[in-house]
């Protein structure tokens, strides 16, 4: 009985990695985009094992049967502990867990992100509004010393984290170093418009929220919004893109 059990769990749980990194793009909730091979050699690994231990199964079933009428006791039983393991082999089969969002955004601070040479930033494209991801957006509020963000109306994409206490609410993107353990959040505060529903895939368009000095740390990351429109969320919701179409 043990090494059906186990035949079986090996056999859910690759064809749910194959399901989900083969046939659709669930994948990419849980792990980078790059890592889709692993899973799929993974998921095909997987249910060969649990083929393997089927046949091993089946070929000593009346061996085992015998040895246990001799001795008139039956151990093959599966700790009850095992059973557990069930239930993700089917969810990966059957269902996927939803996005990390606005809950895990909520709970962490912002990503801190990468310090720009002085002469690091490039002219800004004359394009208005301006599609610009949160991390640049960021990097122009805070370290620009040429303040080339000033005045200019900018385009940006993420979806709605509430905001605890105050006015406004956050756009935020969630990034991935590898999978979702190490997930981390890039935030910019939003005034104007009410807050849409948490989770809200959003496009926004505005202009800085001026607090703060311009082209230092004290500026705000905060964006006073002309207009906000709901968005479909990307295949690749964990990374920080442009919005799409631009």
């Amino acid at each position: 009985m043990r090494r059906w059990v186990t035949a079986g769990l090996l056999a859910l749980g690759g064809l749910g990695l194959l399901r989900t990194s083969l046939f659709t793009e669930e994948y990419l909730r849980y792990v980078k985009e790059g890592m889709r091979p692993l899973l799929v050699a993974s998921g095909v690994l997987l249910v060969l094992l649990g083929a393997a231990e089927a046949v091993a199964a089946w070929r000593g079933r009346a061996g085992d049967s015998e040895s246990l009428s001799h001795a008139g006791h039956d151990h093959s039983g599966v700790p009850r502990v095992a059973w557990l393991l069930v239930l993700p082999a089917l969810s990966l089969l059957f269902y996927a867990p939803p996005a990390l969002g606005s809950y895990t955004a909520s709970r962490e601070a912002p990503k801190a992100v990468a310090v720009v040479a002085e002469d690091g930033f490039d002219p800004l494209p004359a394009a208005s509004p301006l599609p610009i991801t949160l991390t640049d957006f960021t990097q122009r509020v805070q370290q620009d010393t040429t303040r080339a963000i000033k005045g200019r109306t900018v385009l940006m994409t993420g979806f709605v984290t509430p905001a605890e206490g105050g006015d406004g609410w956050y756009l935020t993107r969630i990034l991935l170093s590898c999978c979702a353990a190490d997930a981390q959040s890039v935030k910019v505060r939003v005034y104007g418009p009410a807050a849409p529903e948490a989770d809200t895939w959003v496009t926004v368009t505005g202009t800085w929220h001026a607090d703060g000095t311009l082209g230092t740390s004290s500026a705000a990351v905060a964006l006073d919004a002309a207009s906000v429109r709901k968005a479909a969320r990307p295949s690749n919701g964990y990374t920080d893109a442009l919005p799409l179409g631009s």
